[in-house]
């Protein structure tokens, strides 16, 4: 019997392969199995093995095959020691990599490469999102992936000698935890294998008498240290906050993988003929008659087109008979219950429900579009329409309101869709990120997932037992149930109509539009930074007097701290000298090679970030599109992605040699109107200093302003530019949350001398230091901020007793108040710009939003106009106590135009 019997529900498993664990075990569980010319094929067979046998016994419909991809991910970011002591791959090992992506393809598998992330990671993410409607098999061994067990999901391991299927009960039996302790357990132990060192005499004995007094590491912070014995007592205080950050270095992300939507997932029929000639190239032959074995006769055929041949020479390595015998073992088993649902199918218009007046819930899913009436007694029948999209948009438009998870998907996916008047949408995404904006994560899976959770605050919503766990535009209904009434409550219902929903069709308009890339001037400015690349490293080796590996931060702390002598600056949480950037601009001044290895990092940054991947993303046109995402941020900020565009370099000759790059179309120029010094106009509208409101009020350059009452001088004519740059990060840097300590980094002073500036500029603009006291009083009060536009942000950390955490959600409700009110004010401009009739009529487009700039491309003619007339409806679009003032420039290119 197969593992898929042994739950007893109706919904197919979801099966999760971890392909990086298997192939490690695979190349050094069999090191000699190779093919006849002595290519490796020891990884690939042992991968190859068990997933035909999943395809054979399990007969799953949804399976995803995950690898890690390359680079450095968020962990490596956190702590730079992290797996820091594990040798280079194998030269074996990676040459098996692409056959192995190109066999998984083969058999109709879903391949997902990770990055920033670890492959457990996206399994994880997966299990957390699709668990509540379905069972989850995580296939992998990884004791990390202990964490992701719950009720429906179970952690299976089918190779080795005995098989291991661990369950809920399992777990909890063999290690007197829950899943979710086991990220705490981890950290108390550490992991050797991924370098991260644990408390020092800590193993698995001693943590689990830790766990017995503690549930998790807060219980054991704030209190459970106390009932410790003295001698562990003093051995876990010692190290317990660093155990914090081990705890996120073992911790799985749930958050990952977005866009592999269930329907990815989906088995495809394997490619018998291509497999075949696969297995037969790389010598698999009891695998090939595996394969045989599993065919229809006409499929076996196309497989078995010629027979394998014998191996030429004699085979030193062991047998594929040898290495199978201890791969597999016996397997326990039980069996489903419960029909699947069926949708009522619609294939034409005419089959369409009356909508007219009805609430309707609407979701793309299974090739089809699922839609369901909300009737008196609840959501009507779950019905799949499969015809034509401007009829249903059509009929839709007649109906009161279009639940969905997500507006900007389907418009993004179609231009038919903006025919639905935006009041229709009550769109489920954005009205949970609304809610929530510390959530991260507003995806219809994680959504539907909510509904089948009692609702605290809502105990007349309709109970989720009453709900096919496939009838997701019936979920659509009960979940805008829950989250509507939220909303209102919230005072949020103005802000997602008047403002979150009518942005969406103006962003997906600049995404279409996209922006032009000089590829020519992209390749010259890519040769000439791999040229400097080139002798920046050949400087450092020389400096070093050795060649090492300049990306490794191990090797350059060797260099710097154990040949050259340097005194570090920093160490990482683990204890060894930190060569992270902000460490060594602390010592950029000891010695030429600490320079060169930041500019080193800061080319190799621009190489790899910008010049070489963003000229093969651009389309037929030459011009690049990224994407703007809406619930991206807790302040309200937009941002992009795929590629980010907002992150595009801007000062130093980088910056503008980048944005010369970015052009406009021939026939036409690009105009950039950008918000002069929003944040501190916001800041002052909100505080109503007397003398940031008079230096706007006047058209004072403001961090002359507040330099000469800072440095005591009689007008901001006198103030040197040292003065005024250190004004300028100070006016920033508080907005921001800026602590002395950063201060002291930013302006090269003492401690001392950073908390002076801090204290005499609160002196001088008193008024500043009451209004920042009020908002943290009103958040602590009320457990949250607002912003301009009524925004709000949940900052329960003001009430942690942990006191880095409470300083950190004071920072994040001042930031808030005035990043976010900034993020509203340009939001509003956007949408004023794209309603604007004299804009329309210059034929002038948006292109891109950036921080506080705008870009748009028109004709040459017009091209001045339209700048002027952007410029105009920026500075109109909102009235403060402060006037809000633009800088506007056309050109060419966009380093012209900025």
């Amino acid at each position: 019997m197969s593992i898929k019997e042994r739950f007893t529900e109706s919904a197919e498993p979801l099966y999760l392969v971890d392909g990086t664990s298997f192939l490690y075990r695979g190349f050094y569980a069999y090191p000699d199995l190779k093919r006849s010319d002595g290519f490796p094929t020891n990884a690939i067979f042992i991968v190859l093995r068990i997933l035909l046998r999943i395809l054979r016994d399990e007969k799953p419909k949804y399976l995803g095959f995950f690898m890690d991809g390359k680079g450095p991910t968020f962990r490596h970011e956190m702590f730079d020691q992290y797996k820091a002591q594990r040798p280079r791959m194998p030269e074996d090992l990676a040459a098996q990599i692409e056959p192995l992506r190109e066999a998984v393809q083969l058999m109709g598998l879903h391949l997902i490469v990770s990055e920033g992330v670890e492959a457990d990671d996206c399994i994880a993410s997966l299990a957390a999102r699709h668990k509540h409607e379905r069972p989850v098999v995580i296939v992998g061994s990884d004791k990390d992936l202990k964490q992701c067990i719950d009720t429906r999901v179970v952690l299976w391991d089918p190779a080795g000698k005995s098989e291991k299927l661990t369950t809920l009960e399992d777990f909890t039996k063999e290690t007197g935890l829950t899943p979710a302790q086991w990220p705490d357990f981890q950290a108390l132990t550490g992991d050797t294998s991924d370098n991260i060192p644990g408390i020092p005499g800590v193993g698995p004995k001693t943590a689990e008498k830790i766990m017995a007094e503690a549930a998790n590491l807060e219980e054991l912070r704030d209190g459970g240290l106390e009932r410790l014995p003295e001698k562990l007592r003093a051995k876990v205080a010692e190290h317990l906050e660093n155990t914090f950050l081990y705890r996120e270095l073992t911790r799985m992300r749930t958050d990952c993988c977005e866009d592999a939507a269930l329907d990815q997932l989906q088995v495809r029929p394997l490619e018998a003929s291509g497999l075949g000639e696969f297995l037969r190239t790389y010598e698999f032959r009891s695998l090939l008659n595996e394969l045989f074995s599993m065919l229809p006769k006409d499929a076996e055929a196309a497989a078995a087109s010629g027979k394998p041949a014998a191996p030429k020479g004699r085979q030193t390595g062991k047998s594929e008979a040898q290495a199978q015998a201890s791969l597999f073992g016996a397997a326990p088993i039980p069996a489903p219950s419960g029909p699947p649902l069926e949708p009522g199918l619609l294939e034409a218009p005419a089959d369409l429900p009356d909508c007219a007046g009805k609430t309707i819930g609407l979701v793309v899913r299974d090739k089809g579009i699922r839609i369901a009436v909300q009737e008196s007694g609840g959501p009507g029948e779950e019905q799949k329409y499969t015809g034509p999209l401007p009829e249903l948009v059509e009929s839709l438009a007649k109906a009161a309101t279009v639940a969905t998870p997500d507006v900007q998907s389907l418009l993004r996916a179609a231009p038919a869709w903006e025919a639905l008047p935006l009041e229709k949408w009550f769109d489920l995404g954005l009205a949970a990120y609304l809610l929530d904006p510390e959530e991260r994560n507003y995806s219809w899976e994680r959504l539907h997932q909510s509904i089948f959770q009692p609702d605290p605050d809502q105990p007349d919503a309709p109970e989720p037992a009453n709900l096919h766990p496939d009838a997701h535009a019936q979920a659509a209904l009960v979940c805008m149930e829950r989250l509507a009434p939220r909303l209102k409550n919230a005072n949020l219902d103005e802000l997602m109509r008047e403002m979150e929903l009518p942005l969406l069709p103006v962003l997906t308009g600049m995404e279409r539009a996209g922006i032009r890339l000089d590829q020519q001037a992209f390749g010259d400015f890519l040769d000439e930074v791999q040229g400097e690349i080139e002798n920046l490293t050949s400087e450092i080796h020389k400096l070093a007097d050795e060649d090492f590996n300049i990306r490794s931060s191990q090797q350059v702390a060797g260099v710097l701290f154990d040949k050259l002598g340097l005194k570090p600056a920093g160490k990482t949480p683990g204890g060894a000298p930190s060569t992270a950037n902000q460490v060594l601009e602390k010592i950029r001044d000891t010695h030429p090679i600490v320079e060169a290895l930041l500019q080193f990092r800061m080319l190799e940054k621009l190489r790899s970030t910008y010049l070489e991947p963003l000229p093969k993303l651009v389309d037929e046109n030459g011009r690049l599109h990224t994407h703007f995402n809406l619930s991206a941020t807790a302040t309200g900020r937009l941002s992009s992605s795929g590629p980010n565009l907002q992150n595009i370099p801007i000062r130093g000759p980088q910056g503008k040699r980048m944005r010369a790059c970015f052009t406009a179309a021939p026939g036409k120029l690009l105009a950039a109107a950008d918000y002069s010094q929003i944040e501190l106009r916001v800041l002052a509208h909100f505080s109503k200093d007397p003398a940031l409101l008079n230096a706007f009020a006047h058209d004072e350059d403001i961090h002359s302003r507040t330099a000469a009452l800072l440095f005591d001088k009689d007008s901001p004519q006198a103030v040197t530019s040292e003065e005024r740059r250190s004004a300028k990060t100070i006016n920033f840097g508080l907005i921001y949350g800026m602590g002395p300590q950063r201060l002291a980094r930013e302006l090269k002073v003492t401690l001392n001398d950073a908390k002076g500036f801090i204290e005499r500029y609160f002196e001088r603009l008193s008024t500043l230091k009451a209004f920042y006291d009020t908002i943290v009083e009103d958040a602590a009060a009320h457990g949250f901020v607002t912003t301009l536009a009524g925004r709000r942000r949940l900052l329960p950390g003001l009430h942690s007793r942990n006191q880095q955490v409470e300083s950190q959600a004071k920072r994040q409700a001042v930031n808030t108040v005035i990043q976010g009110s900034a993020a509203d004010v340009i939001k509003l401009a956007m949408l004023a710009a794209s309603r604007d009739q004299a804009l329309q009529d210059l034929d002038a487009v948006l292109l891109l939003q950036v921080h506080d700039e705008l870009l748009l491309e028109a004709p040459e003619a017009a091209a001045g106009k339209a700048g002027e007339r952007l410029a105009e409806v920026m500075q109109n679009v909102v009235e403060l106590r402060v006037p809000l003032k633009v800088d506007m420039g056309i050109g060419l290119n966009w380093a012209e135009a900025h």
